[in-house]
């Protein structure tokens, strides 16, 4: 599958299900719609308390995010809809989300070129204002926020250790 970048309809979906997400204890970290050969909408949540997210509340989220597109009918066509947590690789979408996640690697895209690049990996160290602090191989970079395209976190044993899960084998 592949990213559909039509900000425009997942922006007018998630301001939809945001509210309700919201009142239910979960906070929207995207909303995405894949193409395929049938298109999905992608919904990413996280529990306000920090704590996981579990598979009774993907569904119970998936029903009632379900019920209010059925009600304001967005998406034109048929879609399917998966409802999930964003992982110990995240996405990193909100600015909290660069300051929670700083000391840790991350991949970042930006929408144009800086310095001659768009895509630029390295350590996070958090935000500056507007703008993204990244060390990269030593170098110390400041990407304005509004400007990255996509972020995530890279999968590490810091990453890993840090979710309480094993390291990985060698």
């Amino acid at each position: 599958m592949s990213l559909v970048t039509d900000t425009k309809e997942t922006g007018r979906i998630a301001t939809l299900i945001e509210p309700a997400v919201a009142a239910t204890g979960f906070e929207l970290v995207r909303v995405t719609m894949l193409a395929g050969a049938r298109q999905t909408l992608q919904v990413m949540v996280e529990r306000a308390d920090g704590e996981t997210v579990g598979v009774d509340d993907c569904a119970e989220l998936s029903r009632m995010v379900s019920a209010l597109l059925d009600v304001e009918d967005p998406i034109v066509g048929a879609y399917d809809l998966e409802v999930s947590s964003p992982g110990i690789d995240r996405p990193l979408t909100r600015r909290k989300d660069f300051e929670r996640f700083a000391g840790f690697e991350a991949k970042l895209e930006l929408s144009e070129a800086r310095q001659g690049r768009r895509r630029f990996r390295g350590r996070l160290l958090g935000l500056e204002g507007a703008a993204v602090r990244l060390d990269a191989e030593g170098e110390v970079l400041t990407l304005p926020l509004d400007a990255i395209r996509r972020a995530k976190l890279v999968l590490t044993d810091d990453l890993l250790a840090a979710a309480g899960q094993p390291r990985r084998p060698n």
